[in-house]
Order: structure tokens, then sequence, then C-alpha cells
């Protein structure tokens, strides 16, 4: 490819073959998923994971997680006293639990069944937010929750809509800061193991810092929307963008 975008280390080997077009769409659809999600609680990984991953590989998972983490502790702390902490504990005893599985998947799995089993988990996502049904936060169903937003979270950095379901009916402030803080501690170790496994080494810190600003833009842009964002409508947007994407990835990995 032609005018690659050099390392952010000057003298460093690395390089990223990705256009600056790439680029540009990239920080774009993380801009927009992350005033969403900053919005109504959930909608980064949704929007941006399959669109990232059609456009560069390497941008999923760890570099847009990393990036998302950023964006969901300033939100977190925004909505800090409608965290649901309580919750929170089980929620992430199941996330170790899940992540755990998905690093495994990830050390053994090709590219093809990679993006096979990032297209499916895609459309299971968008089904779960299309849903709708309600399932009550009790400890169980939020420990299990979480083992499932830790799968799916480490393999496709979408790992919102199980504990969506759980808080979809709690008010979009406690939904905002109970997934936001989930988010923070639970993507922390999902990087460690993405480290663990070989996914989140030096040229994925790169992309990482390179999608980080797009992320607090973002988050700046949901601070005068949040309260007149309609949720029905940005779920709408979430899912049909995010469905449509899952196919085009299925697609490219039956092909």
């Amino acid at each position: 490819m032609r005018d690659r975008i050099p390392s952010l280390c000057r003298g460093s080997p690395l390089s990223l073959p990705i256009e600056p077009l790439q680029l540009a769409i990239a920080l774009a659809v993380v801009t927009l998923g992350s005033a969403v999600q900053a919005s109504v609680g959930l909608g980064l990984g949704l929007i941006a994971a399959p669109i990232l991953l059609l456009l560069y590989p390497p941008f999923v998972p760890g570099p847009l997680m990393a990036s998302g983490i950023v964006m969901v502790m300033l939100v977190a702390h925004r909505d800090r006293t409608h965290i649901d902490f309580a919750g929170l504990r089980y929620g992430l005893a199941g996330r170790v639990v899940g992540t755990l599985a998905a690093g495994f998947f990830l050390a053994v799995a090709s590219t093809r069944v990679f993006d096979l089993v990032f297209g499916v988990l895609v459309l299971l996502a968008a089904s779960i937010s299309a849903i709708g049904f309600h399932v009550s936060p009790r400890p169980r169903n939020t420990a299990i929750a979480g083992a499932l937003s830790g799968l799916m979270g480490t393999i496709s950095a979408i790992g919102g809509p199980p504990l969506a379901l759980l808080y979809q009916r709690e008010g979009t402030a406690r939904l905002r800061g109970t997934l936001s803080g989930f988010f923070i501690l639970g993507g922390f170790f999902t990087l460690l193991v993405l480290a663990g496994v070989g996914r989140f080494g030096e040229q994925e810190v790169v992309l990482a810092a390179l999608l980080t600003p797009a992320a607090i833009l973002g988050f700046l842009i949901s601070l005068p929307l949040r309260d007149r964002v309609s949720s029905t409508a940005a779920q709408r947007l979430v899912i049909g963008l995010s469905m449509a994407c899952g196919v085009a990835v299925l697609w490219r990995a039956l092909a």
C-alpha cells in the first residue's frame, strides 16, 4: 500500500500498513461509536469493531478495547453516582472466566476461524440488543452476563449487550455508569490476556494510541447530547449497522 503510516516512535522498525483514508475512516467510526456509547451506555464495539475488522484487522480486538477504556473511564467518572457496585462484583467474577476461555480460543484459532466466530458474535450481540426482553440483575444473572461479556469482548471487542440486558430498565444513567465501571476493570484484564497470547504487542499499542483521541472526542461530543439522544433511535442505528457489518465479515470469511 502507498502512504504507509509510520511508527509513533522515530527510529523504530515498526510501520503500519494502513493508508491515510483507512485511518480517517477508522477515527470517524470510533468517534461515532464513542459518542453513542457515552450517551446511551453501549455502542462503541457494536458500531466500530466489525467496520475496523474489515478496514484493518489488527485494530480488533486489543487496540479498539484499549482506546475504549479511556472513554469509559471518563463516562464512569461522570456517572459514578449511578454505578451498581454490588452487581459489578458478580459481573467481574464472570468476566474473568469468559476472558480466560476467549484467550485460549485466540491462542489456537486461525484467521479464517477468527473471522467466522467474530461475525457470528457480532450478529449474536446485535440480536441480543434487538430482543429487548428483561432479565433482572440478580447475582447469578450478572455473573453469567459477565462471563458472556468476557468471552464476546475478548474475541470481538463487543462485550456490552449481555450486561445491557440486565440494566436496560434501570435508567440510562445507571446503565452507562455500571457498564463503564465494568468495562474499565474487565477491559484491563482482557488486555493482559490478549498480551499473554500475543494479541496485544507493540503494533497494537501504537494502533490504540492512534484511536484514543477519537474515543475521547466521542465522549466530548456526548456531553451536550446524553440527555437528548433517543435511546431507541440510537439502538436502531447500532443494531442495523452491526448486523450489516457482521454479515459482511461472515461473507469475507466464507468467500
